[in-house]
């Protein structure tokens, strides 16, 4: 079977999100459900890498926002540490919801607060060695499995895919 626009599957198999279209197509046959085809997609497989993802990060005793604060400063390069607002610009987070995320690192050993030389109203969130050794380990297995998962499609459509969201997240972005 060779795709068309009304069937892009080809020889693929239906999948679920075929079989809503089917239905709304037979219930509401004057409205086209094909955006669904792309954003139902886009939206299911997301959930799925979502917890491909933070069983990774659970391995290494972090959630997902936790891989992401500790990320974010392991990118940041010596002396791994951020201001506390730059680091919530970072990971998309209230700097109130920093400060929790924070306070559970410090328990842990993870991170430090420290004041930001002479301006002591301002502090940084630095890695300490445990954390940075977390994150190091985290972030090898995390690549790996991200490599895991791109693998399970021909190398020409991870490209094509990889182009497309791009364009796609430059386009929202403006």
């Amino acid at each position: 079977m060779t795709p068309t626009p009304e069937d892009p599957r080809g020889t693929d198999p239906l999948d679920h999100v075929d079989r809503i279209q089917e239905e709304w197509r037979r219930e509401r046959p004057d409205l086209d459900p094909a955006p669904q085809g792309v954003i139902g997609r886009v939206h299911r497989v997301a959930q799925a890498l979502t917890r491909e993802l933070t069983a990774v990060y659970a391995q290494h005793g972090l959630s997902e926002a936790e891989f992401d604060l500790l990320a974010s400063l392991r990118r940041a390069g010596p002396p791994f540490a951020l201001p506390a607002g730059e680091l919530a610009a970072h990971t998309m987070v209230t700097t109130g919801g920093l400060t929790k995320r924070v306070d559970r690192l410090i328990e842990r050993g993870l991170v430090e607060r420290e004041e930001a030389g002479e301006d002591r109203r301002r502090r940084l969130v630095r890695l300490t060695d445990s954390g940075r050794a977390v994150i190091d380990a985290a972030f090898t297995a995390h690549l790996a499995n991200e490599q895991r998962l791109v693998d399970m499609l021909p190398p020409e459509d991870a490209a094509a895919i990889a182009r497309a969201l791009r364009r796609w997240a430059l386009a929202l972005d403006e």
